[in-house]
């Protein structure tokens, strides 16, 4: 009997904890920007501070796990590099990827830790703004992790750390380069759940 009467309380109560979690939104929509830092040179440029945003939609599935994907971009400059003097390199293309959000205490501010792929292209432009050389799409990744500060009425702030990588041959001239963008991104997001 006792077996029976624990067996009902526990089903009663994840099935006033899913009520629950069914009032929270599950989709959202992202918009952030900020300062990105290479970590390491780009062929033989050394690039300076860069800047960048994303826009991406949220999903979540769970009560703390969903998913995400949109679009981003980044663009750094170098003085000098294999593709001439003041050269612009900016970095397109999609994100995707799992994000894990959890309350911080009994505090309506959450932390989150992000994990996806990336299916951008770096893009190689002369001063006058022409491209003049372009990796193509390809795979790279992408780990992030911030803070959910919640504003009111289903709006909130998402400062956060980002990492990218992506690798890509160019071919300028004839001579192939191999480009490995590696950066820390600092972000600044606005997200609307809905």
């Amino acid at each position: 009997m006792k077996t029976k009467v624990l067996i009902a309380v526990a089903v009663l109560a994840l099935t006033l904890s899913g009520f629950a979690q069914e009032k929270e939104k599950r989709f959202g929509f992202e918009v952030s920007g900020g300062a990105s830092f290479a970590t390491s040179d780009l062929g033989d440029a050394n690039l300076q501070l860069g800047f960048g945003g994303e826009g991406i939609f949220h999903y979540r599935f769970m009560p703390h796990l969903g998913v995400y994907a949109g679009w981003g971009y980044n663009a750094f400059s170098a003085e000098n590099s294999f593709a001439g003097n003041e050269i612009d390199f900016e970095e397109t293309g999609y994100v995707f990827g799992l994000q894990f959000k959890h309350p911080i205490g009994i505090s309506p501010v959450s932390y989150y830790v992000r994990a996806g792929g990336l299916y951008n292209h770096i893009e190689i432009e002369n001063t006058d703004g022409d491209i003049i050389g372009d990796t193509g799409h390809g795979f790279g990744w992408q780990a992030a992790g911030g803070v959910d500060i919640p504003l009111g009425r289903n709006w909130s702030l998402t400062p956060g750390v980002k990492f990218n990588s992506l690798s890509g041959d160019v071919n300028m001239e004839g001579t192939n380069t191999q480009l490995d963008l590696n950066y820390i991104q600092v972000r600044v997001g606005i997200l609307k759940k809905f």
